[in-house]
């Protein structure tokens, strides 16, 4: 009875992928606050996979704990291909070493399907402020009593885990001030109530107000050719893009991830995702499936050592 049962299922998987997503709208959870450019990558591509794909999709966000609440959800969903992960840096990468215990495991609980953008992220200050490069910051930071308040996007962020390794790294006195996300923190450093800031480029290469010293590329970016990199600037442990991606819950079977692969890998090539991709200064993902499976599992090594390392921890 067991290998009739093993057999039927067996026999259905290339049906499932075939008729999938026709029974229901498909959930793309990202597990961020609605707004900035992780939400407009999420509903551009709901948008370009639904007509690919011919089905329903809708982005449900689902914010919290810095983004493994969401990320939860889809790790204990269906294998079915109706809810579905824009997995990322911070739940996928970073959890695994700042949180003591985290409800899910970043790679066996999920098929991860596509890498679909990587987005630099920088060094900030405001414009107003002394340093213009990334030794005048140190400097600044090691002669400013009680030191320089970070801000980043949350506890358990990966700017939260650079902003420690930088501190570790270079001996500057940092004080990490976490936000429920970067836009408020862009906000209170351009008002001047936090020192510095590490965000993604996306949200300060078009502000005249803030001052970008270093970006965590491993080289410089073409979209701002004239910023270096950290790693040029002798500290390579700060090369960091951050990345989103399509992941699934494990046990997603291989037909129906490899037509999503295909589509992902596709719709890269729209004009309209081309686009978005520009404006948010961020870079396509091309890996294979099993190369984006090797890349999370190298995410979540680098950064369990690197959190360790710095002493950086969320609950």
């Amino acid at each position: 009875m067991h290998r009739r049962t093993l057999f039927a299922a067996t026999l259905a998987t290339p049906a499932l992928a075939q008729s999938w997503p026709a029974a229901r709208p498909v959930r793309l959870v990202v597990p961020f606050p609605p707004g900035g450019p992780t939400d407009r990558l999420a509903r551009l591509a709901a948008q370009q996979l639904s007509a690919r794909l011919t089905g329903q999709w809708v982005v449900e966000n689902r914010p919290g704990a810095g983004g493994t609440l969401g990320t939860d959800l889809v790790a204990k969903a269906a294998p079915d291909g109706y809810t579905l992960l824009l997995s990322n840096i911070a739940s996928n990468g970073v959890a695994p070493g700042v949180y003591r215990a985290l409800p899910y495991d970043a790679l066996t609980a999920f098929t991860h399907i596509a890498l679909l953008a990587e987005i630099p992220s920088v060094l900030v200050v405001n414009a107003a402020s002394p340093p213009r490069s990334l030794e005048e910051f140190v400097a600044w930071a090691r002669r400013t009593p009680g030191g320089l308040t970070m801000g980043s996007a949350g506890n358990g962020s990966s700017a939260h885990v650079l902003i420690e390794t930088l501190a570790r790294a270079t001996g500057a006195p940092l004080v990490h001030v976490p936000y429920r996300g970067s836009a408020l923190a862009n906000t209170d450093l351009v008002a001047g109530q936090i020192h510095g800031l590490v965000t993604t480029l996306a949200e300060t290469i078009r502000n005249d107000r803030l001052r970008i010293l270093a970006v965590t590329a491993a080289s410089r970016v073409p979209m701002a050719p004239d910023l270096p990199s950290f790693a040029e600037l002798g500290l390579p442990q700060m090369t960091a893009p951050t990345w989103f991606g399509l992941s699934g819950p494990a046990g997603l079977p291989d037909a129906l991830a490899d037509r999503l692969h295909a589509a992902c890998i596709a719709m890269l090539d729209a004009p309209e995702v081309r686009e978005l991709l520009t404006n948010i200064v961020a870079l396509p993902g091309r890996l294979s499936r099993q190369e984006f499976q090797a890349f999370v599992a190298a995410e979540v090594r680098r950064w369990t050592e690197q959190a360790r390392a710095a002493n950086a921890t969320a609950e």
